[in-house]
């Protein structure tokens, strides 16, 4: 039997081919997100991952849309996605196959 502690893993995420991790696999990520009303994150994509995100508690925005307790939300490879707390949340996190450096910016400009 293995112990670890939620605080011992880098932002929530204790499944996948990086370390710290719980389990190391190159099959998938899995993390518990916790976040604070008004937190965000900017437009990102994955060119490889699949991103699945159920919101467990609270509220969010995602690309316009609002999303609360039991919204699960698919983004497949090369979906685009911005992310807003309305309420104080908690997500969970799976992304398929675990890829390190698979995430991409997206910096939108006006006008």
């Amino acid at each position: 039997m293995k112990i670890y502690n939620e605080s011992d893993m880098t932002k929530g995420w204790f499944i996948g081919d990086f370390i710290p991790t719980a389990y190391r696999s190159r099959e998938c990520e899995v993390a518990l997100k916790r976040y604070k009303t008004g937190d965000h994150e900017t437009a990102h994509v994955h060119k490889i991952a699949t991103e699945i995100t159920m919101v467990v508690e609270g509220k969010v925005k995602m690309n316009g849309s609002e999303f609360s307790k039991g919204s699960i939300v698919v983004l497949d490879p090369g979906e685009t996605t911005d992310f807003q707390v309305l309420e104080n949340a908690t997500t969970i996190v799976v992304k398929l196959p675990s890829v390190k450096e698979d995430k991409y910016d997206i910096h939108r400009t006006s006008g």
